[in-house]
């Protein structure tokens, strides 16, 4: 039997919506590939996070990395990757998050090992950062994209914000892992009486757009509103029909997303939430905001509802066609799932293969 190849993946961001991204899809690429993530824990971790990966996944932590800017600190991440490399020798080098792909296209060439780098949200892209900063992210992705690198998108209209900065480039959209979602919605079983409840899930952060979702609330206060998880901006839920869960563990999570009837995301940003694709798969009305990612699964009246307007998200909640979210969850079955997720990576890598000799 042929010895398998190696992949490095390199994760600063390993938290929310990434963290999931990274176990479904490492799970599904160990059964052909030897799979090692070099990864940073953020607050949004789960205490238990080994615990999520196939036991074939070599883990590796890098105490070094850190989300914002720090010259010591990414000086020293810099080599602490360069030294994790040299060490496993792996045949393929995937970057995920803005932070790792600065550090690792510029620690690696691109010209021994194929190196490929997925943003997983563009860092100029988030609004609550200021205009000069998003200005030096972008410079940053400019110089970046002019090394020997791939870059892989997570949806379409990320795809399309790459293509401005580089030609070298495609997409693989995001996918959720429906056997284990469905085990365990199997296990948390179903909420038959229930008060008709809007959720979300999610950090309660600027991006989510907390100060949305709370006039929502206040506009239909005879309705249960749900946020799970918690955030720095909590205190932006104030309306008295709004309930905020704080972490919780996935199963526990998951207990409150089945009882929820209609799932809101009013984003001011996305790369594409594995959280809609969880909430169109457990066949729940969908309204979002009109963002890249969201715009790019959900489409208006046909299998959810985009908004972009607070009258708009009031009408969609009261209409809720149940048909939508059939649509939705047949859409996830057919294309948003690490079935097809894992064959299309696998395809890139071997392709990129094809043109390496060592």
């Amino acid at each position: 039997m042929a010895e398998k190849k190696k992949i490095l993946y390199i994760v600063e961001a390993m938290g929310g919506g990434v963290f999931t991204y990274i176990v479904d899809l490492a799970n599904e690429l160990v059964n052909s590939y030897d799979m090692y993530i070099a990864y940073a824990v953020r607050k949004q971790t789960p205490q238990n996070y080994k615990d999520y990966f196939d036991k074939r996944i070599h883990l590796i932590e890098v105490k070094s990395f850190v989300r914002a800017i720090n010259a010591t600190k990414d000086i020293v991440a810099f080599f602490e990757i360069r030294r994790i490399a040299s060490e496993i020798k792996p045949d393929i080098i995937h970057l995920h998050s803005s932070k790792a792909g600065a550090l690792g296209r510029f620690a690696f060439n691109g010209k021994r090992v194929p190196l490929f780098y997925t943003p997983h949200g563009y860092s100029f892209l988030m609004q609550n950062s200021s205009e000069a900063k998003r200005k030096i992210y972008k410079g940053i992705e400019i110089i970046c994209g002019k090394r020997k690198c791939t870059t892989i998108s997570c949806s379409e209209g990320e795809h399309i914000e790459s293509l401005k900065l580089n030609k070298q480039a495609t997409y693989v959209n995001n996918g959720i892992n429906m056997e284990n979602l469905q085990k365990l919605m199997d296990e948390v079983g179903s909420l038959e009486q229930h008060p008709f409840t809007v959720f979300t899930i999610g950090r309660i952060c600027y991006q989510k757009n907390p100060t949305l979702f709370n006039q929502i609330a206040l506009a239909m206060p005879n309705v249960r509103f749900l946020w799970i998880g918690d955030g720095d901006l909590r205190n932006e839920l104030t309306a008295s029909n709004i309930t905020i869960t704080g972490w919780k563990e996935r199963k526990e999570a998951l207990k409150y997303s089945v009882s929820g009837d209609v799932f809101v995301l009013t984003s001011l940003w996305e790369g594409l939430p594995i959280s809609l694709l969880e909430a169109m798969y457990m066949k729940k009305v969908c309204v979002v905001s009109d963002v890249i990612g969201n715009n790019n699964v959900i489409h208006n009246g046909k299998n959810g509802y985009v908004c972009n307007t607070l009258e708009d998200y009031i009408v969609a909640i009261k209409e809720r066609n149940p048909m939508l979210a059939e649509q939705a969850h047949k859409e996830i079955v057919n294309t948003y799932n690490t079935n097809v997720q894992a064959k299309k990576y696998a395809e890139i890598y071997n392709r990129s293969l094809e043109c390496y000799v060592k």
